[in-house]
């Protein structure tokens, strides 16, 4: 039922678009379907829709990270290649920054690192700003490409790591240098803790599946943001 009414929603947002853009009135661009996806832009119930319009558009995604100014992108365009046999990867780019650094940079499908824009724009610095009084300058991750089956098994789907649309987010390092971990911070009744979880409800905003410490104990040191899914938060 939740799908049907998000479905329905959208479009009688397309609807309306296009009564707006037929008539003398004009939507705010982030409400009109038309309109390119902007990273900076409110984000609006359009906005996983656009984002989701990506997923075969390398030239409209590289743009959405071109415009993206808060925060700036710094990132590499790559020809679609096959590191590993049988996990080609297409639509892929190596993502170096954006408003934080990352403790290395790492390949990412093109609509994953927009949704890491989106993310870090809309909830990640917003939450940090809220509950711990300053910004996030760095993000520790574990990875994005591996080429693997779910949880290692050899009769299971293959991972969404292994399309590199997937990210496994492990800490974040604040200004002021101080540090918060999944492992070390998610549990307890703290500000640190608050900001975890209050990132966990969030992220599905952006991505397809959130994966926390709640969820099982392959995820208690970190967060599995993946573009795949319909916006499972757990």
């Amino acid at each position: 039922m939740h799908r049907t009414r998000r479905l329905m929603l959208l479009l009688a947002l397309v609807a309306m678009g296009v009564a707006f853009e037929k008539g003398p009135w004009q939507l705010p661009r982030e409400w009109s379907p038309f309109q390119p996806l902007h990273i900076d832009d409110p984000v609006t119930p359009v906005t996983r829709w656009k984002l989701q319009r990506l997923r075969n558009d390398r030239e409209a995604c590289h743009a959405v990270l071109e415009r993206a100014s808060s925060p700036s992108i710094q990132y590499t365009a790559l020809a679609d290649y096959t590191p590993v046999e049988d996990c080609p990867l297409e639509n892929v780019v190596r993502l170096q920054g954006t408003g934080v650094s990352f403790n290395r940079g790492f390949v990412a499908t093109c609509p994953l690192a927009v949704s890491w824009g989106l993310f870090e724009r809309h909830s990640l610095q917003p939450a940090a700003r809220d509950l711990l009084g300053e910004e996030v300058s760095q993000v520790e991750h574990y990875g994005s490409f591996a080429c693997r089956n779910i949880y290692h098994r050899e009769n299971a789907r293959r991972s969404a790591h292994a399309t590199a649309s997937a990210l496994d987010v492990a800490g974040f390092t604040l200004h002021s240098g101080r540090r918060i971990s999944l492992l070390d911070d998610w549990q307890g009744s703290g500000a640190e803790s608050d900001f975890l979880r209050r990132l966990n409800d969030e992220a599905c905003r952006f991505f397809g599946t959130t994966l926390g410490p709640d969820y099982n104990a392959a995820h208690a040191d970190h967060f599995h943001l993946a573009m795949r899914g319909g916006g499972t938060c757990r």
